[in-house]
């Protein structure tokens, strides 16, 4: 049986050595929103993570995030 450090890791985001990892909490309604729109998108889907970074990029780009230095 091959030990654990055997096995590749094939799923999820390649590491990228930077950032900090969260833990975020939704609430049934707002997790509904997420699948909703992760079912909508063609495959290889994207996850729940990938979906909440690139929400938040959109956010930032239409100047929707206060900035420290605004």
């Amino acid at each position: 049986m091959p030990s654990s450090r055997d096995i590749k890791n094939l799923g999820g985001r390649p590491k990228t050595g930077q950032g900090t990892p969260i833990m975020v909490r939704l609430q049934p309604e707002l997790l509904a929103v997420v699948d909703g729109w992760i079912a909508q998108r063609p495959d290889p889907k994207p996850t729940r993570p990938e979906v909440i970074r690139e929400a938040l990029a959109e956010l930032e780009r239409r100047g929707g995030l206060p900035r420290d230095d605004e």
